[in-house]
């Protein structure tokens, strides 16, 4: 058994030692600029999955509209597989594929940041969500594993982890969103240094 605990360890970590190269680097500073812009211009992030990842949407959601790491005024993020009423009214009167898509028609603006989580890329309501996000002219965040390829092609940065075990894609991701939280608050609240 002992062995076993060791073995998910270290699979976690070659999976993240495989994902965090130089492209990848760059993309979440990239990506951590238009987050702190899009919350600079009044605009806001949303963020949407199912399962574990709906979870993963939420952790990282309640983190930038309370706080990660400094003391700051919280930020206008939200996720959209919070609100059981919407999604149960909208799974009820149209389909299931619909939650999101609906939502983002409903709530979102141009200028506003999309982040959708799905491990393996397939999940029709992320797919239509992702439509919908490009239709309205949004900046969109794909994050996924290995066979999430065409999830990826629809949006306009995708963080693509090199697995397919589930777990494990999943633990990358919250780091990932981890990553971002920071690089925002130092962006938008770093203190000046002094010469």
């Amino acid at each position: 058994m002992k062995d076993k605990i060791f073995r998910a360890f270290e699979e976690s970590i070659q999976v993240k030692e495989k994902f965090i190269d130089e492209k990848n680097i760059d993309k979440i500073l990239e990506v951590s600029k238009i987050i702190a812009n899009a919350f600079n211009d009044s605009k806001k992030l949303i963020l949407f999955g199912n399962g574990g990842s709906s979870a993963d949407a939420s952790h990282i959601a309640a983190e930038f509209t309370n706080r990660f790491k400094r003391e700051r005024p919280g930020l206008p993020a939200i996720a959209l597989n919070t609100d059981m009423a919407v999604i149960t009214s909208i799974a009820n009167d149209y389909d299931f594929s619909e939650i999101f898509a609906k939502q983002l028609k409903a709530i979102s603006n141009e200028g506003d940041i999309v982040i959708a989580l799905s491990t393996s890329g397939n999940s029709p309501n992320i797919l239509k969500a992702m439509d919908v996000a490009r239709k309205k002219r949004l900046t969109t965040v794909a994050f996924t594993g290995s066979k999430g390829d065409k999830f990826a092609s629809k949006a306009t940065y995708a963080f693509i982890v090199p697995s397919d075990n589930t777990p494990r894609i999943q633990e990358t991701h919250i780091t990932i969103g981890h990553v971002l939280c920071q690089m925002v608050e130092e962006i938008l609240f770093e203190a000046p240094r002094k010469k």
